[in-house]
């Protein structure tokens, strides 16, 4: 579970675990936007405008404990799950070319943790992530036994360093939309933005067909 949160300073919407609120105690923890302190807890005051953090009580938050801090509402949000820091990083300058909100997790527990409290739109994961074994692969089996309803709305990319690019078959079969080889990690942009506009004109039909049945 969590909870919904507005910032009465810059009033950017946000989502916090439930199990990061100590429970029945009230505790402060900064807007990532405008910094402002939010108090959040049992019974938390409204703030009538910003709070200095003199007079905020930020002693239970720990900033480099943050497996569930906010992730934003407005726009969109990506996950990535990489490891190698040669192929992290234009990972990452990607998915910030297009505007996301970008999180990123080193091991598979928490990225678990993550994708149970927040539906990401796009997931890029590497197929070697965080296991010795492709076929274990904790973050893409729990992408595999997502509800259709849930997996349909999410856009999921593997790297893999022994499958084509753009292989059509290996994605049916490793149930991703999308592949990447490592090789060509250097057109990382260009082939994600592609096969996100390829998912997005299937399932902009397949949803206007579901309302012209009715189940949409």
């Amino acid at each position: 579970m969590s909870m919904n949160i507005i910032c009465a300073t810059c009033k950017s919407q946000f989502q916090i675990a439930d199990d990061k609120i100590p429970p029945g105690k009230q505790t402060s923890l900064p807007c990532p936007k405008c910094r402002t302190p939010i108090a959040v807890g049992a019974n938390p005051a409204a703030p009538e405008g910003p709070v200095s953090l003199k007079e905020a009580d930020t002693s239970r938050y720990n900033p480099a404990d943050r497996p569930f801090d906010f992730i934003e509402e407005e726009g969109k949000t990506a996950l990535v799950c990489e490891q190698n820091p040669l192929l992290k990083k234009p990972i990452i300058e990607s998915l910030e070319r297009m505007d996301y909100q970008i999180t990123v997790e080193e091991n598979a527990r928490d990225a678990l943790k993550r994708m149970r409290y927040h539906h990401y739109d796009v997931v890029v994961v590497d197929e070697d992530f965080d296991t010795d074994n492709p076929e274990t692969n904790s973050v893409l089996i729990y992408l595999e036994r997502l509800s259709m309803s849930v997996r349909r709305n999410m856009f999921v990319a593997m790297v893999s360093g022994r499958h084509r690019t753009m292989d059509n078959l290996t994605a049916f079969l490793k149930s991703v939309n999308l592949v990447i080889n490592s090789n060509n990690i250097g057109d990382v942009f260009k082939i994600i933005s592609r096969g996100l506009t390829d998912h997005l004109a299937f399932y902009r039909v397949f949803r206007e067909k579901l309302k012209e049945t009715g189940r949409g």
